[in-house]
Order: C-alpha cells, then structure tokens, then sequence
C-alpha cells in the first residue's frame, strides 16, 4: 500500500510540498527594509500627501452629496488613508515604538483634517439631504469588519512584495472604503445631525481597527525582525507600552465584531419570521422595525387592511423562539381607533412602491424605443430606391418570420414589393441585383426576397 501510494504521488509528504509550494509567500518577498521605508513614506502626511488628502476629501464629499457611487470610487483611489493605519500594525508587529508614536499622531492628524474638510463642504453645500450613499455609511454590520480585515491582509501583502504595480492596492482603497465614513462624519456635524456622526466615525474606526490587526497579523506570520534594544530597561518598558497598545486595539475589535455578529443574525431571523410567519388573509404587512439589544431585542410591525384578532397575533408570538427570537418583544401596530399610523410610513411605502413603478416604466419604454429604433424607415427607402433606379413608382416593406410546418420559428426575412412605372415591365438583371445589394446594406439584414410587379 505504502508503495502504490509513493509510486501514484499521494503520499502525505508529497501533498505538504505542494501546498507549500503554491501559499509560499516568501518566492518574490521584498526585504523588511524595503517595505519598513515603503510604509513610512505613507505614514507622512505633509505637503503632497496632504494636499492629496484635502482634494480627496472634496471628490469624496462630493460624491456622497450628489449620490454618485462612481465618483466616490474615484476619491477612495487617490486618498492616502492607507498609510499610517499600516504603519500602526507594523510598528506593533515589529515592536517599534517610534513608528508608532509617528504613525498614530500622523493618523490623528488625518482624521482631523478629513472631517474638518469634509464639515466645511458640507456647511456650504446647497444640497442637505441624506442620499442613499450617506446613509449606507452610518450602521456598520459584520460585513464592514470582514471586508476591513481581508482587505487589509489582501493590502500588506502587496505591500511586501518586490513588484508594487498590481491593481491589489488600489483595489483595497476601495474595498476597505475608508474615505467615505469619514466624509459622513462631516456631514452629521455640518447638519446636526450627531447620530449620522457617530455611527459614520464608528465605521471608521471599526475599519481603522481591523486593517491595522490584518497588518500585524501578516507582519507576525512573515516573521519580520522586531526592533533590538541595548538599553533593557528601555525594551521593557517600549513593550509594555505596545502590548497595552496591542491589548487596548485588539480587544475593543473583538468585542465589536462579536456583537455586530449578534445583530447580524438577528436582523437574518427576524427577517426570515417576518417573511415566512407574519401572513394573514385581509391584512398586510406594509412596514416592520428591528431593534436589536443584547439584553432584549424589539421587532415592531405595521399592518394595513383588517384588523387581526389578538388569537392570531398570540399564534405568531408564540413562534418567535422557532427563529431564535426568544428574547424579542413583538409588537402589532393596526389601523384602530385607539392605535393610530403614522402618515410618513405609508407615504414611504407608496414612494417605494412608485419609485418600482417608474423604474419598470422606464426599461418598458427602453424596450420600446429599442424596437421603434429597429423600425424599417419606408418613406427613408422609397426616396432613396427611386433615386438608384429611375423605373421605380412605389415600394412597400415590411419583416416577416418564416415558420417551419410544424410552426416552429426558422428565421427572418425582409419583403420588398416593388411596382415599375409606367411603360416598364420588368427589371433586367443587373438591375434586380443592385437593389437586392443595396437593401441589404441599407437595412442590414442578410434574408432578402425582392418582388417586382
């Protein structure tokens, strides 16, 4: 058996060497010092990188404000963002404090100015509305943290390498979406509005936090050399700083990914209750709110139609726990006289509703405007057909499909009925054959049957 198995190359050994061969990381790695200094020049915000930061920041505000995702692509690509929240994770991989005190005030800096830059737009922009790009940046979700996380593991990895000119990079910019969180900040300040600012600085620090760890995990796993002291008591004491550091980063992201995964999985449950258990004959559910809390989570919904019994009500509470919602409190808002609705949600619903509605107008008249395009242009022809052959007096076209016996669609074919003038009787053959040729150039179609009467 043993050596049917090294005589096939299936042995344990033989398959270790493959996958090392093809996850080794180590074939076209750049030196320590050389992605050490490549890190450091992004760690740098003054001059270029600054000014870069700043008109970053505008595209970005910008893009947010006018809701355009393509151009908050644009700005995620040439903002800096990047640089200092790696060198936070490199100086904690590689326990080099003086990195760190520069990457975390350099970082600081960063912040200040986008949101100051970002507040300023913001303040003097005619538009205040939130569009759907803003609001997208103020509830983080487990989604954020993963994206973060792998996106900064996909970012340091390019980092080290030798060959820095793939699109891995630029591709992280976008991914990790640092930019815009940041800008939505400024925009809850400028408007007042403090809940769109915490919950969009929230996404940026989450992001922050998590790129940083995919960094110092890399760092760790590719074994680069942590920084030597002479001075041992200096060493203890610069570790001791960066394993707090490290502690006071780590922890908080561990705890913030645990309960964004809580509220993940209730959103999912009480979505799936609501679509598969909440449906009555002569009642519908227009609207429903989740609120999710560790202690105990709300999920409130709102009827239209007739009113429920409070049997059928009892009915679909007592099937919250077969969806893991035993701790969720239910709450039925019908339209009795002692419950009232509020007219805001139903104009919403009604705005989604024809907000549908005008979207499938809209491809409907592509459609038809595709197929009016497509339309033979008779009168267009006519004219032209005469011009070519002067013995024309009229024309008729049309498409026609052609069906087999057993009415099956075979093909399409373009009838053209031409009538001579007066005193003509028939076309000679050079004649047929110019306007055969000519018709079909002119109207781009192969199948062509020519009668001529």
């Amino acid at each position: 058996m043993e050596e049917d198995k090294k005589k096939h190359g299936f042995s344990g050994a033989h398959l270790r060497r493959f996958l090392q061969e093809k996850f080794n990381l180590d074939e076209d790695k750049a030196s320590q010092e050389e992605v050490m200094e490549n890190v450091r020049k992004g760690v740098e915000f003054k001059g270029t990188n600054l000014w870069v930061l700043i008109f970053a920041t505008f595209v970005a505000s910008l893009g947010l404000n006018v809701n355009s995702a393509a151009v908050i692509i644009g700005a995620m690509l040439i903002s800096p963002l990047m640089g200092p929240i790696m060198g936070i994770g490199l100086s904690l991989g590689i326990n080099d404090f003086e990195l760190m005190k520069r990457s975390v005030k350099n970082f600081g800096f960063m912040v200040l100015m986008g949101i100051l830059t970002s507040t300023l737009y913001f303040f003097i922009s005619p538009l205040s509305n939130a569009q759907s790009e803003l609001l997208a940046r103020t509830v983080p979700t487990t989604y954020d943290v993963l994206i973060a996380f792998f996106g900064g593991l996909a970012g340091i990895v390019a980092q080290s390498r030798k060959d820095r000119t793939s699109t891995v990079i630029p591709g992280v910019a976008i991914a990790t979406a640092l930019m815009p969180p940041l800008c939505t900040a400024g925009f809850g300040l400028a408007t007042g509005q403090l809940r769109y600012f915490i919950g969009a600085f929230y996404l940026f620090l989450i992001n922050t936090v998590f790129i940083a760890f995919a960094t110092f995990f890399v760092v760790r796993f590719l074994k680069y050399r942590k920084k030597v002291f002479l001075d041992k008591r200096r060493e203890t004491k610069v570790r001791r700083y960066m394993s707090i550091i490290l502690f006071a980063t780590f922890v908080p992201s561990v705890i913030v990914g645990y309960r964004l995964i809580r509220r993940t999985i209730f959103d999912s449950n009480a979505d799936r209750f609501v679509s598969q258990v909440v449906k009555f004959e002569k009642s519908q559910v227009i609207d429903y709110r989740k609120e999710y809390h560790r202690k105990g989570s709300r999920l409130e919904l709102i009827l239209v139609g007739d009113p429920v019994s409070q049997d059928a009500i009892d009915n679909i509470r007592a099937q919250l726990p077969n969806y893991n919602l035993e701790r969720t409190i239910l709450t039925v808002r019908q339209p009795t006289a002692s419950d009232n609705i509020s007219f805001s949600t139903l104009q919403e619903n009604m705005d989604q509703v024809l907000s549908e509605k005008n979207r499938r107008i809209a491809e409907l008249e592509s459609v038809v405007d595709r197929y009016t395009s497509d339309t033979i242009p008779c009168m267009a022809i006519s004219k032209e057909l005469s011009a070519l052959s002067g013995n024309v007096a009229n024309v008729a076209i049309s498409r026609s499909i052609v069906y087999s016996p057993k009415g099956a669609v075979q093909d399409t074919v373009l009838l053209c009925m031409v009538r001579l003038a007066d005193g003509h009787r028939k076309l000679n053959d050079k004649d047929r054959t110019v306007i055969e040729n000519w018709l079909r150039a002119r109207t781009d179609t192969r199948n062509i049957k020519l009668y001529v009467e």
